[in-house]
């Protein structure tokens, strides 16, 4: 009986999480039409006016995000933060160091990273805020994000020096990471990701409110708030919560 309701239970999970991204897709259309900037795969860097000061930032961010990877054991797989990632996330192959969540701080990390979380601080209509670590040789697979609410921007902290093999494919076009470059798209694109080399790959991966009319922010605000009522958010939240907690007792452990 426990396994049936187990079972139950996933399958309710599952469809909720497929109804959910079928209506969220449904809305992209209106999105777009009520959109202050394209809705095009990949965006000028000049979208937003912040990206040349986080640019600067990279140094202090890089550094940060060093001191952080000294201890690759301490930081989850995408997957075990984020269940519905398991279709893209396997192994310990794409790690992620959160740092905001839907809006919310994730304050133990912050507090290790202040400049970084100094520089975010700044970021009008930031949603989500991590590095984002890639190993060699590992492929994300074709898939999509599941609302055109948002911007998601990647700032190059750690980047191959066979940079043209660790890309990013945004629809149709590619683009290889630089070292303190920022690119901008749009998720609701099939994108995928290689990193063809033998050197790990780092981001400070970002997801910014897009830019609309009245219309569309005041559309936007439910489609989020809709969001974060759900296990799409909440979960991430709790398992992570989980995650720094266990963490900060083998820490006082040792």
């Amino acid at each position: 009986m426990a396994e049936a309701g187990s079972a139950w239970r996933r399958w309710q999970r599952a469809a909720v999480h497929r109804a959910g991204k079928r209506f969220l897709r449904a809305v992209n259309d209106f999105q777009a039409r009520h959109s202050l900037i394209p809705a095009s795969p990949l965006l000028p860097p000049d979208t937003f006016p912040w990206v040349a000061a986080l640019e600067a930032a990279t140094p202090a961010i890089r550094a940060e995000f060093d001191r952080v990877w000294l201890h690759p054991e301490d930081i989850p797989a995408f997957h075990q933060i984020s269940p519905d990632q398991a279709r893209i996330s396997k192994g310990t192959s794409w790690k992620t160091y959160a740092l905001a969540i839907f809006g919310q701080p994730v304050r133990e990390n912050c507090a290790q990273c202040p400049d970084t979380a100094a520089v975010l601080a700044t970021l009008p209509g930031l949603q989500n805020a991590w590095f984002s670590i890639l190993a060699p040789g590992y492929h994300i697979p074709p898939h999509r994000g599941p609302t055109r609410a948002l911007v998601r921007a990647h700032l190059g902290l750690r980047v191959p020096a066979a940079r043209e093999h660790c890309w990013i494919r945004v629809e149709r076009e590619r683009y290889a990471w630089r070292e303190g470059e920022c690119v901008l798209f749009d998720d609701t694109y099939e994108h995928e990701v290689l990193n063809d080399t033998g050197e790990y790959r780092a981001v400070l991966f970002l997801d910014i409110d897009r830019p609309m009319d009245r219309l569309g922010r005041c559309f936007n605000r439910g489609v989020l708030r809709l969001m974060q009522a759900t296990h799409y958010v909440k979960d991430p939240l709790t398992n992570l919560a989980e995650w720094n907690r266990r963490l900060a007792e083998r820490r006082r452990a040792a």
